[in-house]
Formats: C-alpha cells, sequence, structure tokens
C-alpha cells in the first residue's frame, strides 16, 4: 500500500480516535473524522468510503504499517474500535518499513542538490537522518551533532511551524527572564530560527513597530485566536544577514567592527569566521587583524567575551568601552 499525504493524514485522524476513550468511535464516526481531515486539506475533494477506510485501519494493524492493538467492541449491533490501552499512539511508534522505504528516496532526491550554493545544509541533514533513523546499517554510532535535547518547550516546535506555514494568529502567554510577571502577547508568527542551542519564534506584536522574538523556552503556553494575519513581506534569510544572533536593537545600523585575535586564537578565527562579513586586515606572527560588517547587539557581545583575552575589539570607541565594562563588572565577582 503505497503512503500519499493523503494516506496519511487519514492515519493520523484515525490515530486520534482510536487513542481517544473519552467517546465512542464506530465506523461512521471514523469516516466522517478522516473526511473532515481530508476536507480541510482540500475542501474539493470527495472523501472517502468505507471500503478504504476498511484497507486503512487493515494496514495500521499489519507489520508494514504500525502493527496497531486495536479492539473491536461490540455494543449491540454495532462495534466502537480503540486502541486497547490510551497511552498506544502511530506517533510514538519506531518507523516502519514503508516509511523507512520512503524517507530512503527522499533522501536519494535531496543527494542531488548536494554541493549546490544555498543547498549547504543538505549535506548535514542527510546525516542526521541517517543516524537518527538508523538508515546506514552500522552497530554502533559514529556522529554527533550539537543540540540541546533537553531544550524546555523543544516539543513545540512542530505547532509553530504550522501556525506560521496556515498563517494563525497566536495568543502567547510568555514568562521573560527580564520579568517576574507573565505577560499576554498577540503575535503573528513569521520564521522560526535557531541560535546557540535555542530556538526562537520571529514574528509581529500589533503593539510594537518592530518584529518580536521569542525564546521557545520561555514561552508558558499559546493557543489560536480568530484574526485576521499580518502576512509579512521580509526576507528572512537577509533579515538576519547583519547580525548575530536573533535580537536586533531598535537603533539598527550597521557597524564596521574592528577586532584583533592574539596569534593562539587566530587559527580558530581564520577558519570559523565570527560573520559572514568578515575581511583580513592583516596576519603576522603577533596575530590576526579583522573587521566584520554587522549591527551590534547583545549576542555580539557575549560572542566577544566568549573568547577571553584572546580577542580585543579595537573599534568602534564605544564598542570597546562596553566590552570593558563588563569585564570590569565581572571582575566585581571575585
Amino acid at each position: 500500500m503505497a503512503i500519499n499525504k493523503n494516506a496519511l493524514i487519514r492515519f493520523h485522524a484515525l490515530d486520534r480516535c482510536f487513542s481517544n476513550f473519552s467517546r465512542k468511535f464506530y465506523l461512521e464516526d471514523l469516516l466522517e473524522n478522516c473526511n473532515e481531515a481530508l476536507y480541510e486539506l482540500n475542501p474539493d475533494g470527495d472523501g472517502i468510503k468505507k471500503r478504504q477506510l476498511f484497507e486503512d485501519i487493515k494496514f495500521m494493524e499489519s507489520s508494514q504499517g504500525w502493527s496497531v492493538p486495536l479492539d473491536r467492541i461490540k455494543e449491540g449491533r454495532k462495534v466502537y474500535y480503540r486502541y486497547d490501552t490510551s497511552d498506544f499512539s502511530i506517533n510514538k511508534q519506531p518507523m516502519n518499513e514503508l516509511e523507512a522505504e520512503k524517507l530512503k528516496s527522499a533522501l536519494l532526491v535531496l543527494s542531488r542538490f548536494k554541493g549546490i550554493p544555498q543547498f549547504e545544509w543538505v549535506n548535514e541533514l542527510i546525516l542526521k537522518l541517517q543516524e537518527a533513523f538508523k538508515l546506514e546499517s552500522h552497530e554502533r554510532e559514529i556522529i554527533s551533532f550539537d543540540a540541546n535535547e533537553y531544550l524546555k518547550n523543544i516539543h513545540l516546535l512542530g505547532d509553530l511551524f504550522n501556525a506560521i506555514l496556515y498563517k494563525k494568529v497566536l495568543q502567547v502567554d510568555y514568562q521573560s527572564f527580564k520579568s517576574d510577571v507573565m505577560t499576554t502577547l498577540e503575535i503573528h508568527p513569521h520564521y522560526l530560527k535557531q541560535y546557540n542551542n535555542r530556538w526562537f519564534l520571529i514574528g509581529n506584536n500589533p503593539e510594537f513597530e518592530n518584529l518580536t522574538n521569542l525564546a521557545l523556552d520561555r514561552i508558558v503556553s499559546f493557543n489560536e485566536i480568530d484574526k485576521k494575519y499580518q502576512v509579512s513581506s521580509i526576507n528572512f534569510n537577509e533579515y538576519f544577514d547583519d547580525i548575530i544572533g536573533v535580537s536586533i536593537p531598535a537603533e539598527s545600523i550597521v557597524s564596521k567592527i574592528t577586532l584583533f585575535a592574539t596569534a593562539d586564537l587566530a587559527p580558530y578565527i581564520m577558519t570559523k569566521p565570527l560573520h559572514g562579513s568578515q575581511k583580513k586586515i592583516s596576519n603576522d606572527n603577533n596575530g590576526f587583524s579583522f573587521s566584520i560588517e554587522v549591527i551590534p547587539n547583545h549576542e555580539l557581545e557575549k560572542l566577544i567575551l566568549s573568547f577571553g583575552e584572546g580577542l580585543k575589539v579595537m573599534e568602534p570607541d564605544f564598542l570597546k568601552n562596553t566590552i570593558k565594562q563588563r569585564l570590569l563588572t565581572s571582575l566585581t565577582n571575585y
């Protein structure tokens, strides 16, 4: 049985019904739920009939599907369906054979883009998928990626992604690190960005002119609200070009930052530039002088400070003084 997009929608609709122990789902209910899910995707579609529903259930119970433990409970002349335990879900099951084959096929398509400009991420994605789903047979793990698997609210990524995709306005309860009081915001979500192993939601808050960025781990809860979505015309690939991190100050002016790296640190800075705009000024036995052109922000300061005595700000003076003051403040801790 081929798994296409419509089939996946039906399987997940059935999965929700089978795992819902608060009501009884007869064949007519299952059919209605499947078709409602399909109509959301394609309002002009014809839906499915009972014959297809029986095929779907048969597939879900098979080893090629998810081997779902399905009970058929008679009630008079009718039968309702549910899992034998409310804890079961196909979302919690290992990848089945057909899913693995489809993912392998998708990886073959992706591999065609390796080495092409703008598709540099494909190499890493292919490796991540192969390792995560064990698509290449090997006895032990042989590669590791930098990721924070314990990040709070990482499970919200899927729902936020869909909110952006389907242009849903959100009401977000947010608890900032800088405030003891939770605030409720109206957000028109546009973009998700990862920086320093944390995820951020970028969107419009009608109360502010500039974009708002919210750290996922500070979101308490959110829900969709019935308001007209404000579409953004911003090209986010370009929007973050002039900064390090995610925050853009109100006075967002690109500055030329000149820095000096000691001889010990120089090879690291040269092989892993701080920013795409990095340009060499000079390089000798004393160290490496270079410049970047960015909008100064909190993340830039943190990055400079992370290199300790190995990196020095030469220009402009305002950033040099800011870093100096932060170092002096740090000394008071010791």
